[in-house]
């Protein structure tokens, strides 16, 4: 039986504990021990909900686990994680994987000795609409994004960069890796080896907190993939979108409302053809937690690893500093 715990009952950690009972039930050999928050009247609420016990104190828990879902604001991110490696428990960190890149290096190298595995919360590369998106691409050319959502006041511990951007800055990378492994005859190279940025030029503003609300970048690979990124978190809809472009097509991704639309050269006169792909509908999260289990469970290495999440991070945080020289 596997035991799991998850430190943080906020909006997103309570779905975690759901999902964890729910995989429980179906899987057999899954059992959630515990929920943990420093506000220990929500951990109960959570706990009763979910037939498991309370904690205020995530030191409590960790002995009576073998994994643990951590789900608190980024700066609690990194200690709560050395202390679980520390203790040998695997562990899904919610993005971002920490504040800093040496931070995050840290978990990694204490992984590493610990042979414990880390996984960090990019929900979206286990969106269906992500799996049938890479099987339909070749070699982008042009990427750009948008990720925008009503001001809910979650996430707002960082920067708009951290808090959604990030996401589609993952995904961009597993395209680059994808791309990279495809030129590469189908051998996976190091991550930081297709990670090279020629250039990258950005802009945001603060506007409602004390950190970046609203961002826009735009950076090329050394390979000539160009991308164009915007996020808000004031915006007056939610929307969750990718464009790739590459030889004779584009593809419209919409993560959000889960479809998929190819445009491509129909005919030598040059016309537009347009194809609808359909998508198996399924909870990203369900998919991204079902798959913790089985990495923990056979050992293997994450989809989205530390090292992806590091990887990321380090590109969110030199789109930060882009900004930074533009607002000075």
């Amino acid at each position: 039986m596997l035991n799991i715990g998850v430190i943080g009952t906020g909006y997103l950690g309570q779905h975690h504990a759901r999902i964890y009972s729910e995989l429980g039930s179906e899987l057999g050999n899954v059992r959630l021990v515990g929920v943990v928050d420093a506000d220990i009247n929500r951990a109960k609420e959570v706990s009763n909900k979910y037939g498991c016990d309370a904690f205020s104190d995530y030191k409590a828990i960790i002995n009576k686990v073998d994994a643990l879902s951590i789900v608190t604001p980024t700066t609690m991110h990194y200690q709560m994680a050395l202390d679980c490696i520390k203790a040998g428990k695997d562990i899904l960190i919610e993005k971002p994987i920490t504040v800093t890149v040496e931070e995050a290096n840290e978990l990694i190298d204490a992984s590493d000795k610990a042979g414990t595995i880390i996984q960090v919360g990019h929900l979206e590369r286990f969106n269906p609409v992500f799996t049938t998106m890479c099987a339909l691409i070749s070699k982008p050319v042009f990427i750009e994004t948008e990720r925008l959502s009503p001001f809910l006041g979650r996430g707002i511990d960082v920067d708009i960069t951290l808090d959604l951007m990030i996401h589609d800055i993952d995904i961009v990378l597993a395209l680059m890796r994808q791309s990279s492994d495809s030129d590469n005859g189908g051998r996976s190279r190091e991550s930081g080896e297709i990670m090279r940025i020629k250039d990258i030029k950005a802009a945001g503003t603060k506007m409602l907190t004390n950190n970046i609300d609203i961002a826009m970048a735009w950076f090329e690979f050394d390979n000539g993939v160009q991308v164009l990124m915007k996020a808000s978190r004031v915006s007056p809809e939610k929307l969750r979108r990718m464009s790739i472009f590459q030889d004779n097509s584009y593809l419209l991704v919409d993560y959000q409302d889960m479809y998929i639309k190819k445009f491509f050269q129909q005919d030598k006169e040059n016309l537009i053809g347009e194809e609808i792909i359909s998508i198996e509908r399924k909870e990203p999260l369900k998919e991204e937690l079902r798959d913790f289990i089985k990495c923990v469970i056979s050992r293997r290495r994450p989809l989205v690893s530390a090292v992806e999440g590091r990887d990321a991070l380090k590109i969110a945080l030199q789109i930060n500093s882009a900004i930074e020289q533009v607002s000075k």
